[in-house]
């Protein structure tokens, strides 16, 4: 016993050396950051301003990789498969800590992930096209009710945050609405503006197409009204107590040495400290939300503990 004991403190003390010398010279070749949306909309184009930063502090490109379906869950999944060595990281957005509780998986999002540090979350709302007859949200409330399982809304994909929050309203007030599922922004605002669907709830990725006159937001989603959209209530003030603001970070394999983890998150919040990276967010009412390693690691136990909640009431659990 206590030879295999010593054998063993041997083969550790020869792998400590090794991992600190691949953490002091991490990063010596690209980093690529997957994330779950496609090209062109909120996510996407915050996510290069955050990389681009961190690509200067790193010394090494940061490369993105968008790997858009599946509710937003596939850059999580791609951790499962890849080296623990910090040169591939990815975006963890809610929907991950759905997945377990709808999909049968053989990996835990809480165990399975190094998380590194929340970078930001959504602001979201719900638009009509601006010539639409629904004016205001009595009038879209007023309609599924007379035309059950009628009005259609698009979302950027199945067990997204805006897909649960809009199932959520149906369930609390009633309704019967007929969900399109997207890969993502650019998609939906695509089918929306090409009359394929009534509504659309999404982040505010709608804004350009709102300021263009072609959309109407009838309301946000955040604990207070948004700036760019002052006349929109909250679903609070519309007398549905629901707040979603969908916080997402950057998460590396189980397994990543504690340097690299370490260098990652001071890279990224350094980059996330730029005003550049503020100024895109801005771009979509976002702002930098930011978590530590531990406290985001705390925030996916907690989250994942809600979310079974939601899931269970919304009655989309997977058979067990």
């Amino acid at each position: 016993m206590q030879r295999r004991q010593i054998i063993q403190w041997g083969a550790a003390s020869l792998a400590a050396p090794a991992f600190m010398a691949q953490a002091q010279s991490f990063p010596n070749k690209p980093i690529k950051l997957v994330i779950a949306f496609p090209a062109g909309g909120p996510t996407d184009i915050t996510m290069r301003s955050l990389a681009d930063n961190a690509s200067k502090i790193l010394g090494q490109p940061v490369i993105v990789e968008n790997k858009p379906g599946a509710g937003g869950t596939l850059p999580a999944q791609a951790l499962q498969t890849v080296p623990a060595d910090g040169y591939t990281v990815a975006q963890i957005p809610l929907g991950v800590f759905r997945l377990p509780y709808t999909t049968k998986i053989n990996w835990d999002p809480v165990k399975d992930i190094s998380y590194v540090l929340n970078v930001t979350g959504y602001a979201f709302g719900l638009v009509v096209p601006a010539d639409s007859p629904l004016k205001t949200w009595t009038h879209f409330v007023a309609w599924a009710k007379a035309n059950p399982g009628k009005l259609s809304y698009g979302s950027t994909g199945t067990m997204t945050s805006p897909h649960l929050t809009m199932e959520l309203i149906a369930q609390q007030l009633g309704l019967e609405l007929l969900h399109v599922p997207y890969k993502g922004s650019a998609d939906l605002m695509q089918s929306i503006l090409g009359g394929q669907i009534m509504a659309a709830a999404d982040s505010t990725g709608f804004a350009p197409q709102v300021e263009a006159g072609k959309l109407r937001v009838l309301n946000t989603w955040g604990a207070e009204r948004l700036a760019k959209f002052p006349d929109a209530p909250t679903l609070k003030e519309l007398g549905l107590n629901l707040v979603q603001n969908s916080p997402f970070g950057i998460g590396a394999p189980k397994g990543t040495p504690d340097a690299v983890v370490k260098r990652l998150h001071d890279a990224f919040k350094q980059a996330m400290e730029q005003e550049s990276y503020r100024t895109a967010l801005a771009r979509y009412d976002m702002v930098p939300m930011y978590m530590s390693t531990s406290a985001y690691k705390k925030f996916a136990q907690d989250t994942f503990t809600r979310e079974k909640a939601l899931v269970e009431k919304l009655g989309l659990a997977k058979p067990t």
